[in-house]
């Protein structure tokens, strides 16, 4: 696991963060059947809450992602992060200067909930640096577009007797990932907390079928997937709307960066202090249609289970 500076209690206490936030991004843990993780699907009712930013010091989030082209990223707390339940969601947080759409990436310890820490490009987008920490709206995106296709990359130290991979791009959250070898059964793998889904016993030696199902229904099945440790294999498929299944073949793998264990990140604290005063007034979402929801209701990234 990362461990992530603590460098806001000046800053959060100064503004009042002492006090529980009415606007809370509650995430129910997924339940664990069987090695198998299944969830209803997520609430995207707009809630509010407060943000602060923070600088990557030279290492990737807890969600063993690459740093997104766009530098547009979120780190959530505890409850938010959910054992990693939450990587790859999107959300729109919309605060005093407008609306940004930012990737869950990354996990923030000392972060209570309804308190997103967002990258600093992400920050300057909708608030004033100098500020701190500011006020804001935000909701899950439900089909959001990605940057790519789902890619799966194998991680390092991984072989045919034990299976380990990343998924990315798969637009809305996870709730089951189960990979087949050859022309084997299907076996569920379960997520770690640095977002790699896991076959203990291994999963055979390939080429391996990855059979992903988001909380919605959608599924895709890839196929021609590699034992290659280390690399990004891409893929043509976006999963998204509907509840259709696609098979794609890869292309050739993409070297990453080694990481032999979770990555680690380390944050620079933001350089500016907060203002004590700062208005809680705030624009609304603009692609938000909802009214404002009862405050004592969580918006859940990782609702509570359903029937698998």
């Amino acid at each position: 696991m990362s461990a992530h500076r603590p460098k806001f209690t000046a800053r959060w206490l100064a503004a009042g963060g002492a006090t529980v936030l009415a606007g809370i991004l509650g995430v129910a843990m997924l339940l664990t059947n069987g090695g198998s993780a299944c969830a209803a699907p997520p609430s995207t009712t707009t809630k509010t809450g407060k943000a602060t930013f923070y600088d990557l010091a030279g290492t990737s989030g807890n969600c063993s992602f690459e740093v997104p082209a766009d530098d547009l990223y979120v780190a959530l707390g505890p409850d938010q992060y959910a054992d990693g339940a939450s990587c790859g969601a999107y959300l729109d947080v919309t605060g005093p200067k407008g609306k940004v759409r930012v990737k869950v990436f990354d996990s923030c310890p000392e972060c209570p909930a309804g308190h997103l820490d967002l990258s600093r490009t992400a920050f300057q987008k909708i608030g004033a640096e100098i500020d701190g920490i500011i006020p804001i709206k935000y909701k899950l995106v439900t089909n959001p577009s990605t940057p790519a296709p789902i890619s799966v990359r194998i991680k390092e130290g991984a072989s045919r007797y034990w299976f380990a991979a990343r998924i990315d791009n798969h637009a809305n959250l996870l709730s089951t990932v189960k990979v087949a070898s050859g022309g084997g059964s299907f076996k569920t793998a379960h997520r770690t907390d640095y977002n790699y889904w896991l076959v203990d016993g291994g999963a055979g030696p390939g080429p391996y079928k990855i059979k992903i199902t988001d909380v919605y229904g959608n599924t895709a099945t890839l196929t021609g997937i590699r034992m290659s440790p280390g690399t990004v294999q891409k893929t043509g498929v976006r999963l998204t709307g509907g509840s259709t299944t696609v098979t794609s073949k890869t292309t050739a793998p993409t070297p990453t960066a080694k990481a032999t264990t979770p990555p680690a990140t380390a944050k620079k604290p933001a350089a500016t202090t907060p203002s004590p005063s700062a208005s809680v007034a705030v624009n609304p979402l603009l692609e938000s249609a909802a009214a404002e929801p009862d405050p004592s209701r969580p918006l859940d990234l990782a609702a509570a289970p359903s029937t698998c």
